[in-house]
């Protein structure tokens, strides 16, 4: 496997399996003599942490980060972080079932073929959406790095699950109201909506799938390196690395089609002294570079493939048709757990294209 590296200047390296003994993750390019400790890690991974709600996966683990290199005296030093979480509670035994027989909507058929068979298949090994726990320890750092020397505040939240849409205010207690409830959405009144939906989703042993958006504040303009290193290009391949991500749009995203380019066109204005744009059609974003405005996405979350009902698979040892029905800890919806993914995962996007620009310098000066 050799796609497990993210970045060219602030690069992660993520690393670990479901059922392995760690999830982990290397950061290498943060520059020496920023303020971090596991306490600020930990804060982020506690949001995405299992077991904390009914309707999340009840995989008791306490996701605890340990620092091994990287960081003294509470500071950055310069060299590559690296951070573990260890894996504690897990039975490898539900997935002896299937080790032959290929789960519907999981990379169980794809891996095996890719890697001969000697892929590690327990809880879905590399593919198992437990890896995104090294995304948000990079994300934490990287989130603190852009909030402490450019001011960029990142906020995801749900706005849809089955059928059910949230009215977002975007206001300064929109992080506050995100993380009120389980469901991660800040519409109290559509958050109750779409949890009784996944609970009764969930009785009838079935998954759903929602649409998760993301609001980026404080952006400087030049962000981005056209064509292939689009800010736009960048962020969607960290997207789309997050399991059960299947779509991606930006500003108006699929509406502009049905525009005329009257109505899509981001007219330019002055405000406050700076120029700015009438409306935000483009998300913030303008032939692949930040244009100054917030940058605004939504990406489609896919149900969880893992469910109890009956499922056609292969039985890849005798090549027949067979039937299963998924046992183990799985979400529902996994679409609340993904919002603090998605906040992190970009933020180190950002990192990387802020060092990129020379707007971070390799050393931060020390508080007094």
């Amino acid at each position: 496997m050799t796609g497990n590296i993210l970045g060219e200047r602030f690069i992660v390296i993520s690393f670990g399996e479901s059922h392995g003994k760690c999830i982990g993750t290397i950061v290498e390019g943060c520059p020496a003599g920023l303020r971090i400790s596991e306490q600020d890690i930990q804060k982020e991974l506690d949001k995405r942490k299992p077991g904390i709600s009914e309707i999340y996966s009840s995989r008791k683990e306490e996701d605890k980060v340990e620092i091994l290199s990287g960081v003294f005296n509470g500071f950055t030093t310069g060299a590559p972080i690296c951070m573990i979480i260890w894996n504690k509670y897990f039975d490898s035994k539900l997935y002896e079932e299937y080790r032959n027989k290929p789960r519907p909507g999981h990379a169980d058929y794809t891996a095996y073929i890719k890697y001969g068979g000697f892929n590690d298949w327990r809880g879905g090994g590399r593919f198992s959406g437990r890896i995104t726990a090294s995304f948000i320890m990079a994300g934490a750092i990287a989130k603190k790095l852009l909030n402490e020397t450019l001011g960029i505040k990142i906020y995801a939240y749900v706005i849809e699950i089955g059928g059910i849409k949230a009215k977002i205010e975007y206001t300064e207690k929109l992080e506050e109201l995100t993380y009120s409830n389980d469901v991660r959405c800040p519409d109290y009144d559509a958050a109750n909506k779409m949890k009784e939906k996944i609970i009764s989703i969930m009785k009838n042993g079935d998954s759903i799938g929602g649409i998760i958006e993301c609001l980026i504040k404080n952006v400087p303009v030049g962000l981005g390196e056209p064509v292939f290193s689009s800010l736009e290009s960048d962020i969607s391949k960290a997207i789309f690395s997050i399991p059960a991500v299947k779509g991606i749009e930006f500003g108006a995203g699929f509406n502009v089609s049905k525009m005329l380019g009257s109505e899509s066109n981001d007219a330019f204005i002055i405000k406050n002294g700076k120029i700015l744009t009438e409306k935000n059609n483009s998300g913030g974003i303008l032939g692949g570079i930040s244009n100054g405005m917030p940058i605004i996405f939504r990406i489609a979350i896919k149900p969880t493939p893992s469910i109890s009902k009956p499922q056609k698979t292969i039985d890849l040892s005798n090549f027949k048709e067979t039937i299963i029905s998924i046992k183990g800890m799985h979400d529902p919806c996994i679409v609340p757990r993904a919002v603090p993914i998605v906040e992190n995962i970009v933020a180190c996007v950002l990192a990387d294209h802020a060092i990129r620009y020379n707007l971070i310098p390799p050393v931060i000066k020390k508080e007094k």
